[in-house]
């Protein structure tokens, strides 16, 4: 009987018998983790550098086994596309996404934790082609969004990079936010651009998506769009909040989609959120909203 490494397990085990799995990585090897949450894993922890105690990562990964039983899995994840295989890696050739509409982009914040990476990219799918800029607080350690984000480029017909401080807001261009720090949106001369700053004593997470939310309702208010993704917890319930009172678009992800729903939820109790629908409907029906905008 051939051998099955960890991908083929995982592929088999979401087929035959979903169970929630958490994947513990290296810092030398992130794109192994986004492969793995593709094919249907919960979370991952990083793995402490050589030397360093596992009680580094234990409250975290006591906190994720935890989460567990938040998680939803009434059916295994669709397996991911085939890709070609090219004994080279190539630098990815992209077209131009067509852009159309104002110089000045619309702006989309979206947040998640728990499940977020192949929510954000099914999110982003919809979004290819539109005047927009789409600004990432995906909960995750540091070295990590890098890859993220360089996943997400080699992905889709869109720029993505991750964040740093005078990033200027372009249409077609996505920025993650660096783990470990905060994102936010400043105007300086008449002009948005982004600022990463270092987290403050009262930030539980890094990156914090009320954080982000918090700047586009000071500098963007009612042309800004935000959306919460799947995710434990209830960050983004406050930025989400003040992005309502200033005439935000407001977005969450329905319970029947979320891995977990906690963040959606507490986005929702708020009063704030104005749609709350299914992955599959969410990102089709901000597509239609935003063009909605530019006509």
């Amino acid at each position: 009987m051939p051998k099955l490494d960890g991908y083929a397990f995982l592929r088999l085990l979401m087929a035959r018998a979903p169970t929630p799995v958490i994947v513990v990585s290296s810092y030398g090897h992130p794109s192994d983790v986004f492969k793995a949450l593709q094919l249907g894993a919960f979370d991952f922890v990083a793995r402490p550098a050589v030397g360093d105690s596992l009680n580094a990562v234990r409250a975290e990964l006591i906190d994720k086994v935890r989460a567990v039983k938040f998680v939803r899995r009434d059916e295994p994840p669709p397996a991911p596309k085939p890709r070609l295989r090219t004994t080279k890696k190539l630098e990815p050739v992209k077209a131009p996404a067509p852009v159309v509409g104002p110089e000045r982009p619309l702006i989309v914040g979206v947040g998640a934790s728990t499940g977020g990476p192949p929510a954000v990219q099914k999110l982003l799918e919809s979004l290819v082609g539109l005047p927009v800029c789409v600004l990432v607080a995906q909960h995750m350690p540091s070295k990590f969004t890098d890859a993220f984000a360089e996943r997400l480029d080699q992905t889709l017909s869109l720029r993505v990079t991750e964040a740093r401080s005078g990033d200027r807001l372009l249409p077609g261009r996505v920025y993650v936010a660096p783990g470990g720090e905060q994102l936010e949106v400043v105007e300086r001369g008449g002009e948005r651009m982004l600022s990463v700053k270092s987290s403050l004593a009262g930030d539980t997470y890094a990156p914090s998506v009320d954080r982000l939310f918090l700047s586009l309702a000071q500098v963007v208010g009612a042309e800004a769009s935000a959306v919460v993704l799947t995710g434990m917890g209830n960050d983004g319930a406050k930025g989400i909040k003040a992005l309502g009172r200033v005439g935000a678009g407001t977005w969450a992800e329905a319970e029947s989609s979320a891995v977990v729903f906690g963040m959606p939820e507490a986005a929702i109790a708020t009063g704030a959120v104005k749609h709350v629908l299914p992955l599959d409907e969410l990102g089709p029906h901000l597509a239609r909203a935003l063009k909605a905008k530019t006509a």
